[in-house]
Order: structure tokens, then C-alpha cells, then sequence
């Protein structure tokens, strides 16, 4: 039975993870999800990819504590989760975990491992795995370290505590905190917009943020190195052209920038 039902709609797909009882992270889920996200590879159609659960209470509770072993199927599924986290991070399109419910252990780094996280008021984070013996095994402990900070992560994997949707904002764990009632239209408005773009331009800002938190020379020579190529295209000589002609580099610009913009795109798609 399948674990995962897609929705394609407008660049946008729409992936519902579904495992009862309480969406575990199971060798056959996680297998599910590895498929998936190699499917993309090649797909330039799709832009943004959002991850949401079917669960009332959970987002992904955690990696399936069966597969925690030491024999040699549990090691190896172990190391197919790990993969799997790997693979959302290289992915082309624009990984979205969209959060209404508990995630915990591995259902926590699958959300940091999406490249925007948001989460309502029902949602709880939380790398508990000292509880059971073990350390993170997704790449938790390596997340909280560069998003919280030394003193903030030892102490949030010490204790392993659930955070709030707020809490997760504020430490860098999520994107934002959406309340649930607003969650469809702030999606629909910021989704929408990045779905226009091509996979490219995805790719090349996630290049260019990933090299520069590994090192600000190497990103800011990367960084160039796009711009000079894209200053050289035909697409962009053409928008740069219709900005101009309707009112870019003018007073315009100080109170209908969107609008310009807007004028720009509608001239451009005729």
C-alpha cells in the first residue's frame, strides 16, 4: 500500500505521507520517500515539492525504533534513513515541510532537511534520542549545532524537550511559525510566487547559500561567477529592458516596485 499520495498542480507538488498509526519512518516509508525524491532528478516541471502528513497529531513521529539495532537489516535501514535525508537536501526543487503535528527524532531532521519549515500551533520539534541511548542519527545533532549554536544545542539534545512552533522560529529549527488557520493562503501566495521561477534559479541560490556557510569567500566567487553569467543571457536583457520601460530607475520605484514588476512580466508573456 502506498504511504505517499502527489498532487501535481502548477509547478507545486503536493506530497501527503500517510503511514498509520502515527506516521513512524518505516524501512517501507522511507524507501517510499527515497523513490520520490529520485524521481525528480531530471524533472524540470516541478518547482516546489511540500511535505504534509495525513495524521491529525503527527508529522512524522520518528524513525521506526524496530530498525534500531545491531543486526544487519536494522543497520541497513538505518543508513537508507540517513540517505534519505541526504537526498531531500540535494534535491533540485524547493523541499517544503509543512508541519501541523508532532515531529520528533527523525520526523524533526526530515524537517531540517527540507529547505523551508513551517509550522502552526499543533506542531512540536524535538532530537529526544538520548532517552533511548542514542545519539541523533539524521544529522539532528549536526543541524542543532549550526542553527542554535554550541551552549543551545547541547542543552535542547541533553534534555531532548519538545519546542514549540514559536520556540522552533526563534532557534532556526523552522522557517516561520504560520498559524493553521492561515496556513493555506500564505502558502498558496509564497509558493506561488517561487513556482514561476525555474528549477534553476533554485538550484543556483541554493548553491550559492550552501557554499557560503561553508566558506564566504568560496560562495561570494560563486556568487559572481552566476551573475556574470546571467548578465549575458537574452532572458535577461529582455526583462531589463521592459523594467525600464515601465518605470524602473524611476520615482516608481519607491512605492510600486511589485507593480512594475507585475507590468514587466505581463509585457514579457504576450
Amino acid at each position: 500500500m502506498n504511504k505517499l499520495s502527489i498532487i501535481n498542480n502548477n509547478g507545486i507538488a503536493t506530497v501527503t505521507i500517510n503511514n498509520p498509526p502515527v506516521n513512524v519512518l518505516t524501512i517501507d516509508l522511507i524507501n517510499e520517500l527515497n523513490a520520490f525524491v529520485l524521481s525528480l532528478k531530471d524533472d524540470r516541471d516541478t518547482k516546489v515539492v511540500v511535505f504534509k502528513s495525513l495524521h491529525a497529531e503527527f508529522f512524522l513521529a520518528h524513525l521506526d525504533l524496530n530498525v534500531i539495532n545491531g543486526t544487519q537489516g536494522g543497520q541497513a535501514a538505518s543508513i537508507e534513513f540517513n540517505h534519505m535525508i541526504a537526498n531531500i537536501k540535494t534535491m533540485k526543487q524547493l523541499s517544503v515541510a509543512v508541519v501541523d503535528g508532532v515531529a520528533r527524532g527523525g520526523g524533526n531532521e526530515f524537517v531540517m532537511a527540507c529547505d523551508l519549515a513551517y509550522g502552526t500551533e499543533n506542531s512540536a520539534f524535538a532530537q529526544p534520542e538520548i532517552h533511548v541511548n542514542i545519539p541523533t542519527g539524521g544529522q539532528g545533532a549536526v543541524q542543532f549545532a549550526r542553527r542554535l549554536g554550541k551552549n543551545k544545542a547541547l542543552q535542547a539534545l541533553l534534555l531532548g524537550n519538545d519546542f514549540t512552533a514559536q520556540q522552533a522560529e526563534a532557534l532556526n529549527i523552522i522557517t516561520q511559525y504560520v498559524p493553521k488557520a492561515e496556513m493555506d493562503g500564505f502558502l498558496a501566495q509564497t509558493l506561488g510566487v517561487i513556482s514561476q521561477l525555474e528549477v534553476r534559479d533554485i538550484v543556483m541560490y541554493k548553491a550559492i547559500i550552501d557554499a557560503s556557510i561553508k566558506d564566504e569567500n568560496a560562495g561570494a566567487e560563486l556568487e559572481l561567477r552566476y551573475f556574470l553569467e546571467r548578465a549575458k543571457e537574452d532572458k535577461t536583457q529582455a526583462i531589463i529592458g521592459a523594467f525600464l520601460k515601465h518605470g524602473g530607475q524611476t520615482e516608481r520605484e519607491a512605492k510600486d516596485m511589485q507593480g512594475i514588476f507585475m507590468d514587466t512580466a505581463a509585457e514579457l508573456s504576450e
